[in-house]
């Protein structure tokens, strides 16, 4: 593999811009220089950020990640690298174990294309929610959490289930978080927990909220719900920069209340993005899509068409997000959420040399995915 020097960038180092040369040999980010023959990418004006980390998505191009095929991961992962999404952790949606099997045997199985992002783990967004918010999710398979179920699937997964969704209030659900916890994250998720109930789950071990403010109940005064409780048990949430699913005042709020360490960005990405407005599909439910706005056909919200590079760009340049603060949200945040901060989400030598380059814009100018430029 050859060796690789990025010169004139503004490097994303810890929680500030310098401007400094990133060099790269086989694969890995090492100190400099590099002696001998080194290929050199001339990145004046641009940014070097982390290769960005989506923890929540469903699918691109016309695939999602439950076709449970090598093709449709192939297809799905190559497209998020060419977005400056290097890791991937999508996401399953609620079906019966069968079904949630044979997708994480394929996931098992799957070996990373050179020009695919990796798959770093997966996460199970249902069945284990609550009937009465379930959102884009069939509620015909939703059932109560079961401890042995799940154990079955991580076996067939391989261990790559990450995450697991989890709504507290429902029968059995604090002692699966107490039972599991310790070996995948749980997350809070298509939720009508009270306050005490959320607070109840993250003392169990639970530390990770889905989607924030989407599928669970308002932030009140009186009733602070999931979201007070996480933000005092200093969670991890996950929030959707799309421009649909969030106002911006509530994003930045988000970012006040949590902290800029805690934030995630995810994209909730379903099959159309990447491709243009039609019908689609989720979770075997229909979707229409028009523009970036994805809906079941009663207008439930049904995922997003943005990717998360574009969720980040809408963060910062619609939202008045810090740009530092974006970043973080996009990479090292999510990859210390599962487990794989230092090896991905940093440019610090050692560290596996994904790294997005952004002009002053904003605008993908160049991925270097495991050290080889795209």
């Amino acid at each position: 593999m050859s060796a690789l020097e990025i010169k004139g960038a503004k490097v994303f180092v810890g929680d500030a811009f310098k401007e400094k040369g990133l060099f790269v040999q086989d694969g890995r980010i090492v100190e400099g220089p590099i002696e001998g023959p080194c290929d050199v990418i001339d990145a004046a004006g641009c940014y070097a950020v982390p290769g960005f980390v989506d923890v929540h998505s469903h699918g691109a191009m016309g695939y999602d990640f439950c076709d449970g095929t090598h093709e449709a991961i192939d297809a799905i992962c190559r497209y998020q690298a060419s977005r400056g999404v290097t890791a991937y952790c999508p996401a399953t949606m609620t079906y019966p174990e069968e079904k949630l099997a044979g997708i994480a045997r394929c996931a098992a199985e799957h070996e990373d294309a050179p020009d695919a992002a990796a798959l770093v783990g997966i996460n199970m967004e249902g069945p284990y929610i609550s009937p009465n918010k379930v959102g884009a999710q069939n509620p015909a398979y939703v059932q109560t959490p079961d401890a042995a179920m799940f154990e079955r699937l991580q076996e067939a997964a391989g261990g790559l289930f990450k995450i697991v969704d989890i709504a507290p209030e429902e029968p059995g659900a604090i002692e699966f978080i107490r039972a599991m916890s310790d070996s995948v994250r749980i997350s809070i998720a298509h939720t009508c927990a009270t306050y005490d109930q959320a607070r109840e789950a993250f003392e169990a071990g639970a530390a990770h909220v889905t989607h924030l403010f989407n599928a669970m109940p308002p932030l009140a005064h009186r009733e602070p719900g999931v979201i007070g409780a996480a933000a005092d048990a200093g969670a991890t949430p996950e929030i959707i920069t799309d421009g649909v699913h969030i106002h911006p005042s509530a994003v930045r709020a988000a970012f006040r209340l949590f902290g800029e360490d805690n934030m995630i960005l995810v994209s909730d990405s379903m099959m159309a993005t990447g491709l243009d407005d039609g019908e689609y599909s989720l979770g075997g439910q229909a979707v229409t899509v028009r523009g970036n706005r994805a809906t079941l056909h009663d207008g439930t919200l049904a995922g997003s068409a943005t990717d998360l590079m574009e969720c980040f760009r809408v963060a910062v340049r619609d939202m008045d997000i810090p740009l530092v603060a974006a970043v973080k949200a996009a990479s090292v945040n999510p990859a210390r959420a599962l487990g794989i901060l230092g090896d991905r989400g940093t440019l610090e030598p050692g560290a596996i040399a994904d790294i997005a380059l952004l002009g002053e814009d904003l605008t993908l100018r160049q991925v270097v995915l495991r050290g080889t430029a795209l």
